[in-house]
């Protein structure tokens, strides 16, 4: 056993990772195959009375007869194709993604000696992780391994006595019973050393194999013993790797400065010194998976979103769920398409950039919001996520970014009176250049502006180049 000593594992986001800005993930597990309402289908079908285990129960049939374990074989990824999704995440104009490698309900997306329920044994009998860490670095995509596994410490048990997940042939599958009260986020009885030793072992088996360039540890790893949460960073960082590894946490999960802090479907108000993460989701339903009747947010919301979160020094990872086939609703295609060909012409003000003196200005409030702990704990009483919204961005919003010495300033809408005028960029304002040349992205000529002690005030081009957001490159 090593000793532990944190300060030996601080170290800042790797160069890569901030100037990436943009990821993306899949969740994909045999929660994809009923598709009903989110991926917490595979906990909410054994708590009775809930919405899913209704449901379940009149599709399926009871849970002894009918358990989450036959959910397997109809994940057939039969059109699953890592060189696709590599090609999606590129398309999408992202820069590191990867599979959920693992999520709750102790179903591997990897070719595991640790765990004997994975996607080489089960499902689609691929090695999903292998295949897509070889497909997205022959197109220097970084790759993401994500883990949800502390979840599974009390996630199947159920308030129906007789389900499958208490038949102790069914443990391989399910986990040992435990007491019902361990599904909650803060349990009495904490996981015990072997389910820490599994815990380790599974994210160290994906190290080992895959080499992944960062690894997202879902929220509840707080439950985890802390010399197993050490054991795994410290190996990941020392043992394997350099400096270009990096890990991201959630909550107090992990020390400060040990890996880049996530808040799940959050923002800021304001930029941060330190580079971090939001991870939120595509879909419009409130789920992380494809369901019946999917949903998804427009390409200007994300848009709007990115452009936000990036001026604040934050990184942006995008979920959206495949079928259980492995393809993707050509709606989310779509939309994703269509956030690729605005960074294919936009990434100047977002890859590579740091953030200004100022994040942004405009009449749009964006408050401060996180999934935090309280909301985690609702979801688990209720079965079903609260919604966390931000206020869409319009005209009169900036967002700002940095490179050398260029300013960009991101417009969230097209001026009406045909000026754009920013404020926060007034003669001794902020800004401390000259602002001797101004174009949009896009456009080729310069464009008129002046500068008073109201504003910057610029004359907007004739047409504008793209939708959604118009950057001004400002140099001076």
């Amino acid at each position: 056993m090593k000793e532990m000593n944190w300060d030996l594992l601080k170290r800042e986001a790797p160069e890569w990772f901030r100037d990436a800005k943009f990821g993306l993930f899949f969740h994909w597990g045999p929660y994809s195959v009923p598709a009903c309402e989110n991926e917490w289908y595979s906990r909410n079908m054994y708590c009775k009375g809930l919405s899913q285990n209704l449901y379940h129960e009149k599709t399926y049939g009871p849970l002894k007869q009918f358990g989450y374990k036959e959910f397997y074989s109809g994940m057939t990824g039969t059109r699953f194709d890592a060189r696709e999704w590599a090609a999606l995440i590129k398309r999408a104009g992202a820069r590191y993604g990867g599979p959920v490698t693992e999520h709750c309900d102790n179903f591997s997306l990897w070719d595991s000696t640790v765990n004997p329920v994975n996607s080489v044994r089960y499902g689609p009998h691929r090695d999903v992780m292998g295949e897509c860490a070889r497909a997205f670095r022959e197109e220097s995509i970084r790759l993401l391994a994500t883990f949800h596994h502390q979840w599974l410490w009390g996630w199947f048990m159920s308030t129906d006595s007789e389900a499958d997940v208490y038949d102790p042939v069914n443990e391989k599958y399910y986990g040992p019973a435990l007491p019902l009260e361990t599904n909650r986020y803060h349990p009495y009885r904490y996981p015990d050393a072997k389910f820490c030793r599994i815990w380790k072992e599974k994210v160290r088996e994906v190290i080992d194999q895959y080499h992944p360039d960062v690894i997202y540890f879902d929220s509840r790893s707080n439950i985890i013993e802390e010399q197993a949460r050490f054991d795994v960073v410290e190996h990941y960082y020392h043992e394997k790797g350099g400096t270009e590894h990096i890990i991201t946490y959630k909550q107090e999960d992990f020390p400060k400065e040990v890996g880049v802090y996530d808040i799940e479907c959050g923002r800021f108000s304001l930029p941060k010194p330190y580079p971090w993460q939001s991870d939120d989701r595509l879909e419009d339903n409130i789920t992380w998976c494809m369901v019946q009747q999917p949903k998804y947010k427009p390409a200007g919301h994300i848009i709007h979103q990115l452009c936000d979160i990036v001026s604040k020094n934050g990184n942006l990872l995008l979920n959206v769920g495949p079928y259980a086939d492995g393809s993707f609703h050509p709606e989310a295609v779509r939309i994703l398409e269509e956030i690729g060909d605005w960074l294919a012409l936009n990434g100047e003000a977002i890859y590579g950039t740091r953030p200004f003196v100022i994040a942004a200005e405009g009449p749009t409030t964006v408050d401060d919001a996180d999934y935090d702990v309280g909301k985690i704990k609702e979801q688990l009483d209720k079965g079903s996520a609260v919604d966390v919204r931000s206020d869409l961005l319009g005209e009169g919003d900036y967002r700002f970014t940095t490179k050398g010495s260029a300013l960009y300033a991101i417009s969230m809408g097209w001026p009406e009176d045909g000026w754009f005028h920013i404020y926060a960029l007034r003669q001794n304002g902020p800004y401390r250049g000259a602002a001797e040349n101004i174009t949009m992205v896009g456009c080729g000529e310069s464009l008129a502006f002046y500068r008073d002690e109201l504003g910057l005030h610029v004359k907007a081009p004739r047409k504008a180049p793209c939708d959604h957001a118009y950057v001004l490159k400002i140099c001076g």
